[in-house]
């Protein structure tokens, strides 16, 4: 899909913490999904939790994350907000290499189906563990496994616009058009799949595809995600913080916090004295301000996890 979402207020640095903070309590390999699950469990039991996911809960859904060990070294030229937006050539390109790399992942990226780790976090939810979810993710598999208080953070790629009259439509309803106007483009060799679908095809392929327009006014649609350069709603930024409000404890599922629209859900919980917990492989941008950090698969924690808290 060509989507990275990261947000204008992303460039800040990060924030002070409160002098004195604790290092995290850390736990990897088989001691995260033993005495590291155990400890997660303790700190969850009795709290309610806020859960902020990213792209590493759907990787075995097939949807690559942006920063794993297979994706991390891959080189990514995702559309700038500003470029898409753009009048005359300039966003028309951006526009035309957008949907023609989107057209060829959206089968393959809306194939995909909640894995344990939508179940599981559904499961704490119905159990009364989990608060919500505020989700840096924009697949929709919090929802299709059963979580019902999920706020999309950057949006979800099911949704579509038109940025001059607001007209709204399904994501499924554009590729149909988009198939009918660029007969024949199904069939272009597709060279990978890349972070929500972002497809990597032939450049010269891109030069004769025809983007869509909005039925009503000629408009250009556009995901209803938050590209590079683009803020994170103010509705879904507040419905976010009141999920946040709700809760005594963070827990951090699957992401690198590399972007600041997550990060600082992460920074406010320590200056608070909110107990954060992050369950990822590898480092994140928010580790020092964690209680406590398991490096290891979701797959091998959240599962247990339900199992442990009683759903």
């Amino acid at each position: 899909m060509n989507v990275l979402p990261i947000t204008g207020p992303s460039l800040r640095p990060a924030l002070p913490l409160p002098p004195g903070h604790p290092p995290p309590r850390v736990f990897s390999g088989d001691e995260a999904t033993g005495a590291g699950t155990d400890a997660l469990a303790a700190l969850l039991a009795g709290r309610r939790t806020l859960v902020l996911s990213g792209a590493g809960m759907s990787t075995d859904s097939g949807i690559p994350d942006y920063r794993g060990p297979e994706t991390r070294h891959r080189a990514r030229n995702p559309i700038q907000y500003n470029a898409f937006v753009a009048p005359g050539d300039e966003g028309e390109a951006a526009r035309q290499r957008y949907w023609a790399r989107a057209s060829r992942g959206w089968p393959r990226f809306s194939a995909a189906a909640p894995n344990g780790n939508h179940a599981a976090l559904a499961r704490l939810e119905a159990a009364g563990a989990v608060a919500g979810v505020v989700t840096q993710n924009v697949d929709r598999l919090h929802q299709r496994a059963g979580s019902r208080r999920v706020v999309e953070l950057h949006g979800s790629l099911y949704d579509v616009r038109c940025l001059g009259c607001d007209y709204r439509t399904a994501r499924e309803a554009v590729q149909r058009a988009l198939l009918a106007m660029n007969p024949g483009f199904e069939h272009e060799l597709l060279h990978e799949i890349a972070p929500d679908g972002d497809a990597e095809i032939d450049p010269a392929v891109m030069t004769r595809f025809r983007a869509p327009a909005c039925p009503y006014c000629g408009g250009a649609l556009k995901p209803d995600v938050v590209f590079f350069g683009e803020s994170v709603p103010a509705a879904t930024a507040e419905a976010a913080w009141a999920l946040y409000d709700a809760s005594e404890v963070v827990v951090v599922a699957g992401s690198s916090l590399a972007v600041y629209s997550g990060l600082r859900f992460v920074h406010r919980a320590a200056k608070e004295g909110k107990p954060v917990a992050i369950v990822t492989l590898g480092e994140t941008r928010g580790d020092a301000c964690a209680t406590l950090k398991l490096d290891a698969p979701l797959a091998a924690v959240l599962p247990a996890l339900a199992e442990r808290l009683g759903t």
